[in-house]
């Protein structure tokens, strides 16, 4: 009686434990995600412009599961002095927060902290003179920021 019972249960068992492999196969992450997480990231302006037009279409990467959320440039002001610095601090912030969801952060922090510094740079180029020395000196001090204690 104890062998046909397991049996019997066995039979359905099995076929939920395949139905729960499957759904949490189809629910992964695409197989690519480090790389197209790492193309994101990088120092270079192509970087940053895929990035920006993915989140722009972030539907289009729901599959992926990436977290684009952001509190920006954290406690210090997004766009200090007028510099708009809010989107470089966005696209940081993205590159943490998914890092450290994979777990790879630690070997990727260096470069986040460059690609951010990169892209301020790229903020302040918009700027001569004072104003962008000026730019250029905040910018050099939120890396400083994010180097030490981000």
């Amino acid at each position: 009686m104890t062998r046909r019972l397991a049996t019997a249960l066995a039979a359905p068992a099995l076929a939920l434990a395949t139905v729960l492999a499957t759904a949490t196969a189809a629910d992964a992450a695409p197989a690519d995600k480090a790389q197209v997480l790492a193309g994101w990231t990088q120092t270079s302006a192509s970087s940053h412009n895929l990035w920006a037009a993915a989140r722009a279409n972030q539907s289009a990467w729901a599959a992926y599961g990436f977290n684009w959320s952001t509190d920006y440039c954290s406690t210090s002001p997004d766009n200090p002095f007028g510099f708009p610095f809010s989107a470089s601090c966005a696209r940081h912030d993205f590159g943490y927060r998914n890092y450290k969801a994979m777990g790879t952060f630690g070997a990727n922090k260096a470069r986040l902290d460059n690609a951010f510094h990169e892209d301020l740079k790229r903020v302040c180029a918009r700027y001569s003179g004072a104003t962008k020395n000026a730019c250029d000196s905040t910018a050099w001090t939120y890396y400083q920021a994010v180097k030490a204690f981000g």
